[in-house]
């Protein structure tokens, strides 16, 4: 657990401080001295002096108590000094930035378990091993660089990779953008992403603590742990954006249900997020520019004004953001007269709004003021303003810093001349401004951030839901997919709606019901797990002779047990599926059904359990929710009861984790009601 000893620590240890400032011990200790006020110290057993630091040869000689230790020797010896530290020093925080342990062979795995082991004796916390280290205000215990100017309002930033840790730092130094902390975690043995994170929550101070959270994870260890405290600190008030490496397709497992198929780790990834709030990104100047989009100020509408002196990079910004759904409105009527009049001949101010490659400066401070005081519709500002290189841009680079810290509407500085304007947006960038040198990105970020939903209270919405009754059948079911009944009861105490059927096994039982049965029916087979595929399904089944003789026809398929007899409905096909994820718990996935799961794929995914709204969400991001809303007067579906069906589903398998796959495929949907036609569940305890 992260303590004060580590956050603003009263003495510092450089275990392995070196003269030289190419080794990671002499970096550190130079970084170390460069800031920090506190009583610095190094143990090192070959020297008497390093850099000016009266060097201890063992731990013992140490005159006092330490704080804080940075360690950076061969792996092998890190055990013996870690246990000196903490029981002879009272050390309480450690920074291990050697490597060679669990991330290399079975013997470092175990100086890694030994390290842990000692420093959870005593308390302490542990970041590392095999990191970089960690920069705050308080001390730079860091061997890279760049080390970034420090600024409350900047981003924290926690990475489990130490050199994509450096290249994102220095990818978001080159946008502009501010760090207040970060945290380089390494193999996480004791202290990982989630664990700084929650730290970062438990001791939020809304007045003080940075509102921008930057995440790069390789693994989520307790995905509860992240989802509760990235969640807390959205409520709050905070954004955070996030890569997750390492979720490939590829790394699908070959699954029987169309469920499992379609919901990989990463859908499990991206569900996780979504319901915690965390902005996905894949690759770090995405990263770097959300965060970018994070420090500006906040676009509150739809509709932005395209202001530049290039055609090309503008009508890319344009498709950009209308594919995202940000608006590139239409700029009419007399004021807009009024400013075409200040432009040169040729500009246009119909939007995007173009002054010509020899634009001045005063004509884009014209063109700003009327965006913020005359256009009422226009919400925020992209300015595009690069240089051929034929003459300085300084001075349009100062109009733009002044209009962004006067304007009530955000403005996104896109400066794409990095070789020729380089010496002029460094001045801009280091007026405390960013850049967003690519307008695509810039676009691309803008909409991610823009569409992004505020995540749901963490709650569990019962709905009807038979908890213990669901519990005691759980009990009661051996492993394997379930019987036509055990599903019917399962749903049933779920109150989920499911039609009622008739199960015959024989041909001599169904002689019995047949003149009782409201024509026409469906049969389907029961045994084979993909019925369609083996002509196991016959619909509007309209009499006695043609039930008997489809009844003889899937007695003859391989692994028939039967059939189920239910009555003939219509309405759309509707599908819900769920996936245990070990460790993230069920996804669940929803959208059209019947062979459209399989064909077209337009499903959406939650973790649960879901709320209505988290429920209603997901239906909203199915490419086919005009045809549940009702298109070209074909009846909708009540998309109410559908989500409530959904809910009530997530509620079920938040507490039956035995269920490891389910489909419901497909639901038949109308106007007044939602009813289950076919489903499957796997129970695996």
């Amino acid at each position: 657990m992260i303590n004060e000893q580590l956050i603003n620590p009263q003495s510092i240890v450089v275990v392995g401080g070196s003269d030289d400032l190419q080794k990671p011990g002499g970096k550190i200790l130079h970084n170390i001295l460069e800031c920090y006020r506190g009583e610095i110290f190094v143990s090192n057993p070959k020297q008497e002096m390093v850099q000016g630091v009266k060097s201890y040869h063992t731990i013992s000689d140490l005159p006092i108590d330490i704080d804080l230790a940075v360690i950076a020797i061969a792996a092998k010896l890190c055990p013996a000094v870690v246990k000196s530290l903490a029981k002879e020093k009272n050390t309480k925080a450690f920074i291990i930035i050697s490597a060679g342990f669990g991330e290399e062979n079975e013997a470092g795995a175990q100086y890694e378990k030994e390290i842990v082991e000692t420093i959870d004796e005593v308390g302490g916390c542990l970041i590392g091993p095999n990191c970089v280290g960690l920069i705050n205000a308080n001390h730079h215990s860091i061997f890279t660089e760049p080390i970034p100017m420090l600024d409350p309002n900047g981003a924290d930033f926690i990475s489990g990779s130490g050199a994509t840790a450096v290249f994102i730092l220095e990818t978001g130094v080159a946008l502009g953008l501010k760090f207040n902390s970060i945290f380089s975690v390494g193999n996480s043995a004791q202290t990982g992403v989630e664990e700084v994170l929650a730290y970062l929550d438990e001791t939020y101070d809304p007045d003080k603590s940075s509102k921008i959270k930057l995440l790069y994870i390789e693994s989520i260890k307790d995905p509860d742990k992240l989802l509760h405290h990235a969640n807390s600190l959205v409520n709050k008030g905070c954004k955070i954006a996030a890569i997750k490496s390492g979720t490939s397709e590829a790394g699908m497992r070959a699954a029987s249900s169309h469920t499992g198929a379609m919901a990989s780790s990463n859908t499990a990834v991206n569900a996780l997020f979504k319901k915690a709030g965390i902005i996905r990104c894949y690759g770090r100047l995405e990263l770097a520019t959300v965060a970018a989009v994070f420090m500006a100020k906040e676009l509150k509408g739809d509709n932005m004004a395209v202001i530049t002196h290039a055609g090309g990079p503008a009508v890319m910004l344009t498709d950009s953001l209308s594919q995202g759904g940000i608006n590139i409105p239409t700029i009419e009527g007399t004021k807009a007269q009024v400013l075409q009049s200040k432009l040169f001949e040729g500009s246009s101010v119909a939007n995007p709004i173009d002054f010509l490659a020899t634009g001045t400066a005063e004509q884009l401070g014209d063109i700003i003021d009327a965006c913020e005081k005359d256009f009422d519709h226009i919400d925020a500002m992209a300015v595009i303003f690069g240089s051929p290189g034929l003459f300085p841009v300084r001075e349009v680079y100062d109009v733009l810093h002044e209009k962004m810290r006067t304007c009530k509407k955000p403005i996104y500085p896109i400066l794409p001349s990095v070789v020729n304007a380089d010496d002029d947006i460094k001045y801009f960038l280091s007026r405390g401004n960013i850049n967003f040198p690519d307008e695509v990105m810039l676009g691309h970020a803008l909409t991610k951030v823009h569409n992004a939903i505020q995540p749901a209270k963490e709650s569990i919405q019962m709905k009807g839901v038979d908890i213990p009754a669901i519990r005691k059948m759980i009990a009661g079911f051996g492993d394997g997919y379930l019987k036509p009944n055990q599903v019917q009861e399962l749903f049933a105490a779920a109150n989920i709606p499911m039609v009622s059927e008739l199960l015959i096994k024989t041909e001599k039982e169904l002689t019995a019901p047949i003149e009782s049965i409201d024509f026409p029916v469906v049969m389907k087979v029961v045994g084979p797990i993909h019925k369609s595929d083996v002509g196991g399904v016959s619909l509007n089944i309209n009499g006695p002779i043609f039930l008997k003789s489809e009844f003889k026809r899937m007695s003859k398929i391989e692994g028939f047990e039967g059939v189920i007899i239910q009555p003939m409905l219509s309405g759309t096909e509707l599908f819900i599926g769920a996936k245990y994820e070990p460790k993230f718990g069920h996804v669940i996935l929803c959208g059209l059904g019947g062979i459209f799961v399989e064909v077209l794929k337009d499903v959406s995914a939650g973790l649960a359990p879901l709320s209505q709204e988290e429920a209603l969400n997901m239906i909203s991001e199915l490419n086919g929710k005009k045809i549940l809303e009702g298109i070209r007067g074909q009846e909708g579906v009540d998309i109410d009861t559908f989500a409530s069906i959904i809910v009530r589903l997530s509620t079920m398998l938040r507490f039956a984790v035995e269920i490891k796959e389910l489909d419901i495929n497909p639901l038949l949907g109308a106007k007044d009601k939602i009813i289950a036609v076919d489903a499957r569940v796997r129970i695996e305890k």
